[in-house]
Formats: C-alpha cells, sequence, structure tokens
C-alpha cells in the first residue's frame, strides 16, 4: 500500500488547498503543515478542529515555521525541524506537495 507525505503550506485562510487534502488523505498518509499553513494547527480553530478529527494520519508541522508565527500546535501534532523533514520524505512512499 502506497503511504503519501502531503507537504502544504499555504495559509488556510487563502484557499482550499487544506480542504482538498484532507479530503484525499488515506489511512497511513502523512499531512506536513509548514509555512502559513501551520495557521491550521491552532487548537479550537475550524481548521484545527478538522485536523484532530482525522484517523490514521501522522500530523506534523515545521517547529521553525510554528515558532516564527508564535502558535502553539494543537495535540497530536509532533513539530519536526528541517532534517526530520528529509526523514520523513524518505520514511513514505511518495511525497505530494500542495502548491
Amino acid at each position: 500500500m502506497t503511504k503519501t507525505l502531503h507537504v502544504l503550506s499555504s495559509s488556510p485562510f487563502s484557499n482550499d488547498r487544506l480542504s482538498s487534502c484532507l479530503r484525499l488523505l488515506g489511512s497511513g498518509d502523512g499531512l506536513l503543515l509548514c509555512g502559513d499553513a501551520t495557521y491550521a494547527a491552532q487548537p479550537g480553530t475550524p481548521h484545527g478542529e478538522a485536523l484532530v478529527a482525522l484517523q490514521g494520519v501522522a500530523l506534523y508541522a515545521l517547529a521553525e515555521d510554528i515558532q516564527a508565527r508564535g502558535l502553539q500546535p494543537g495535540a497530536g501534532i509532533e513539530q519536526i525541524d528541517y532534517p526530520g523533514f528529509v526523514a520523513l520524505a524518505c520514511r513514505f512512499s511518495k511525497v505530494n506537495t500542495w502548491l
């Protein structure tokens, strides 16, 4: 079974890429939020609640981008650094970047 790491960098407030991505996520997939997409990781927001509701999907956020925006990600979202990003890309069968 092919497992995909989905990488999202655009703000959930500027377009519907997050919603589109969430519809395509499968069990065993991963979602990495970077750049302005890290705003989706905030608990208590509609985007944050949608992420918490996911089943069987590993959630990640780039720690540098979280810190740069002064955010606190919700439970279940693992913060990783750039070497961790590279390790994730190697761990999944496929990487899909949502441009």
